[in-house]
Formats: structure tokens, sequence, C-alpha cells
């Protein structure tokens, strides 16, 4: 065990962990930040997903040794008033259905619009494509993507 300042949507965390624990826990079990999900544990499903340094990273497949001194963004820490476009997208479209996965389905698709303002169909299906969701919402997730883009350009 050691002590790790993590630096989490904003606020330096100190955390007493293996190096090797996967941020995915440390960020649930000692942050006390449960918005996002375990999956799979092996970085396939996409439920983990947060931001690490702007990049979106399988939390399950990151050590708290290597997300420290990182600035992590969680599905908490996107928005202050669930404000962020992704989210109003995800809400005006109907996204969820069980819910489960739209933490990391969010934080996937904020951190494709980032780096790609006006992605095309192909762009968010291979950006999307390690997001699993169990109740087939793509065609809705795609949508709101695209919904998103528009409002991060201006349109209502």
């Amino acid at each position: 065990m050691a002590t790790f300042a993590l630096i989490v949507n904003g606020k330096t965390c100190q955390i007493d962990a293996s190096p090797d624990m996967p941020l995915l826990w440390a960020i649930r079990e000692q942050v006390g930040l449960t918005g996002t999900k375990f999956g799979c544990g092996a970085a396939h499903c996409g439920a983990c997903t947060v931001h690490v340094d702007g990049k979106a990273v399988r939390s399950c497949n990151v050590s708290v040794l290597e997300a420290t001194g990182k600035r992590i963004t969680t599905i908490e820490g996107l928005s202050d008033r669930t404000d962020h476009p992704v989210q109003k997208a995800w809400i005006e479209i109907d996204v969820p259905q069980c819910g489960y996965c739209q933490s990391g389905q969010i934080m996937s698709a904020a951190a494709l619009l980032a780096e790609k303002p006006s992605p095309t169909d192909a762009d968010i299906d291979r950006a999307m494509s390690g997001n699993i969701c169990r109740c087939g919402t793509y065609t809705r997730i795609r949508a709101a993507i695209h919904r998103a883009a528009q409002m991060k350009k201006g349109g209502a």
C-alpha cells in the first residue's frame, strides 16, 4: 500500500492503494464516485470509460500508478449541472434503456466530440465500437452524438 494523489474532476484526492489497483476501483471505492460502472473488467465493454488527460480510457485497465498526476474526469465531473451537450442530447433523444452502460457511452461520445466536432456515422461507429450496450440503443446513441455536435456548434 502507498498513498497516491489522484486529480479527479478537478480535485486532488489522496488514496491509499496498491500501485496496480485499477483506477476504476479507486474512483468507486476510495473516491466514492459510483457513476463509473464495472462491466467486464478487461477493457472490452466500455462501461468503465473515463477521461484521463482528455482521452477516453477504460478505467478497469489503467492502474492507480499510471493515473497519478493526470487529470481524471468521471461522468460526475463532465458538467456541473448535467448540461454538457452530450448529456443534453442523451436526454433529448431518450437514449438510455436500462442505463447501465450509459456513463461509459457518454464519456466516449464526449471525448469523440472534443477531438472531432463534426463526426460522420463512420467516425461515431469507430469511436463507439468499444462500448457495448446490451439493450441495443446504438441507433439512438448515434443520433444523440449528431445532436450533441449540433448543440456544440450553437444549434438549438
